[in-house]
């Protein structure tokens, strides 16, 4: 037996009764979905399953995907030499122009999916924090790692101490999943069921900073017993199996975008890249980050003449932004600078409600679609140094929409 996830469209029956048509998983076109007024509606269950309640499972057409639970972890950032105060705006929020903006995130509702928050800073003060704890434990457990209050602030933070630290400050309603523990680490169960929360409870932008973590499952096999060449063919198994029910959500929440205008969803490249040891040493792109759908951040450093890609920052993301002597919300008060994709990847979730907000004012339909077309088209590629690759920065530096008729 082995715990299992059940990634299910319990609407799937209804809309066989109504004439419906299902899911094309293989373009995953716009053929999935819904006809006859019927969204698909997701479902995460976790069981204990043998190989022939799998196989059995595998037979149900309401069964998008069934995969093995899987460790996930926090993309681990690094504390900044850097002072944690100074000036009046940091320099992420200056670098994206969101201080300069026209707009400023009100109305739009977000999701952080992370190691929690400190609801008592003052980066948070007059935001509905909507807790959930799926790593066990109360709702109210607050940020015992610091990453996710951190990453909360630079999304929507109040000013700290005269320092503007929030991308988008004029957000009043956050949706906040504890899917990792006090330690950083969780199951990819707690991160799917906490998608699908974030997603039900109306947020129009989910920042996710973590992955899942591959060397961690086959260490935890051999340390279990099992044979390096068996425990590592399983955890392959179990990476594709969690890669595919990851993408069976994102399936879903594109079709159930012609509902409710969609969900947009941000993740942290990675940090595994050492180009500090090589040029050539540079991984790509993390799951859950380089799935279908998600948009992908890479971590961008200030430099003399001009911003430089950060030497742990995994190339091929989609957009990047800054990740290097960020400055946010610490726990216990105050703030500190961090380094890491992490760090970049709020940044972009906090635009992303920006561009939601901007949108809103425009005679066009308001979808993820559209919301994720004018951050791609309206990056900054003039802002780099002389010799960046573009593989390493994606289509350019993440921008906030200026003013009004964007």
């Amino acid at each position: 037996m082995t715990k299992s996830i059940i990634v299910r469209d319990d609407n799937f029956g209804l809309r066989m009764a109504t004439g419906s048509r299902g899911f094309d998983t293989l373009d995953r076109g716009p053929v999935m979905g819904a006809t006859n007024g019927v969204p698909p509606k997701p479902s995460i269950e976790v069981e204990d399953l043998s190989k022939d309640d799998m196989n059995d499972l595998r037979r149900d057409p309401s069964v998008r995907a069934i995969t093995q639970s899987m460790p996930i972890q926090l993309i681990t950032p690094t504390e900044s030499a850097a002072a944690a105060g100074g000036g009046s705006v940091t320099w992420g929020v200056k670098a994206v122009g969101a201080d300069v903006s026209a707009f400023d995130g009100a109305g739009v509702k977000v999701a952080v999916l992370d190691t929690g928050i400190d609801p008592t800073h003052v980066a948070f003060a007059g935001v509905n924090l909507q807790m959930k704890n799926f790593t066990g434990g109360p709702d109210s457990a607050p940020d015992g790692n610091r990453h996710g209050t951190h990453c909360a602030g630079t999304i929507f933070g109040r000013d700290v101490g005269g320092l503007r630290i929030g991308v988008a400050p004029g957000i009043t309603e956050a949706m906040i999943g504890k899917v990792l523990g006090d330690d950083g680490s969780g199951g990819s169960e707690m991160l799917f069921e906490g998608m699908k929360w974030a997603q039900a409870g109306g947020a129009k932008v989910i920042s996710m900073s973590l992955g899942f973590d591959f060397p961690g499952l086959i260490k935890r096999l051999i340390d279990q017993g099992w044979p390096a060449e068996l425990a590592g063919s399983v955890a392959l198994e179990a990476y594709r199996g969690n890669l595919r029910a990851f993408d069976a959500i994102m399936d879903m929440f594109r079709a159930m975008a012609q509902f409710d205008g969609g969900t947009v969803v941000v993740a942290a490249a990675g940090n595994e890249s050492e180009r500090q040891i090589s040029a050539n040493f540079e991984v790509s792109v993390s799951v859950p980050a380089a799935a279908f759908d998600v948009i992908s951040v890479g971590a961008l450093a200030e430099g003399a003449q001009g911003l430089t890609v950060a030497n742990f920052s995994n190339t091929n993301p989609i957009l990047s932004a800054p990740g290097v002597n960020v400055i946010s919300a610490k726990v216990g008060g105050g703030t500190v600078a961090l380094n890491g994709t992490s760090m970049a990847c709020p940044h972009v979730a906090g635009l992303t409600a920006l561009w939601w907000q901007a949108q809103a004012g425009l005679p066009v339909p308001l979808t993820s679609d559209g919301v994720k077309a004018r951050l791609r088209s309206a990056t900054d590629s003039g802002a780099f140094a002389a010799g960046v690759d573009v593989a390493d920065r994606g289509e350019g530096l993440a921008k906030a929409p200026p003013g009004a008729g964007v």
